[in-house]
């Protein structure tokens, strides 16, 4: 799984590798981190691009991300898609919640998913938020749902 920062370079340690190495920079600088993880898609004709972010919240003074991008031609109904960003945000939360408890960082898993039924994306709401709370994550949706929403989404565009 190739991830890479906002700049495009690629990062050719393990994701939890550069994770920690990010935690224990910025916490020798003094900054206290929330991390934010999302996931959006974008359909482009019979392709769908995946954008997965791992977002680092420095309190009162910005942030930096890491990425990770691919591609399927697998075809889903808009609800299969929503759960499948929710698969992947949720793969890369496991992964590295031990080192954020380990460093006393906060994790909040990002959906975009509306809460507004009168978009498609509602159809998964119940399911998504019941999967990542029942995980023991913070859920978050639309419009809070930043890390995926806009980060992520950025991405796919």
């Amino acid at each position: 799984m190739t991830w890479r920062k906002f700049s495009g370079e690629i990062i050719q340690s393990p994701i939890i590798e550069e994770v920690e190495k990010a935690i224990e920079r910025e916490s020798l600088l003094g900054n206290k981190l929330k991390v934010c993880i999302g996931t959006d898609s974008q359909v482009k004709g019979n392709v769908t691009d995946f954008a997965t972010v791992i977002v680092f919240l420095r309190e009162a003074r910005g942030g930096f991300m890491f990425i990770h991008q691919e591609r399927t031609s697998q075809k889903m109904s808009i609800k299969e898609r929503m759960l499948f960003e929710v698969q992947k945000s949720i793969d890369i939360a496991y992964k590295l919640c031990d080192l954020l408890d380990l460093y006393d960082v906060s994790l909040e898993v990002h959906a975009d998913i509306n809460t507004n039924p009168m978009f498609k994306s509602n159809a998964a709401l119940h399911e998504a938020m019941g999967y990542i709370l029942s995980m023991g994550f913070v859920f978050k949706a639309k419009p809070e749902a930043f890390a995926s929403s806009y980060c992520a989404n950025k991405i796919v565009q």
